[in-house]
């Protein structure tokens, strides 16, 4: 609830504002908030999160525990 109160005074504050120059300041501040929340994830963004060497020992687990079929799992 603290910061629900928080946002009460804040608006509050934004009310009493007489100048131009500082409402602009705060939507842009706002704006660039929301802007970055928006931004979808790609694929790009996960490059280089990992080494080559990682991705060659992954690849080394998986090959070695998955790709392995017990057929009496099965029944």
């Amino acid at each position: 609830m603290y910061s629900e109160a928080r946002k009460i005074h804040l608006i509050e504050e934004v009310l009493k504002v007489k100048n131009d120059a500082v409402l602009l300041e705060i939507e842009t501040i706002l704006n660039s908030y929301n802007n970055k929340r928006k931004k979808k994830t790609s694929v790009y963004d996960f490059v280089g999160i990992i080494s080559k060497n990682e991705g060659v020992e992954m690849k080394q687990a998986i090959a070695e525990t998955c790709e392995s079929i017990d057929e009496n799992d099965w029944k």
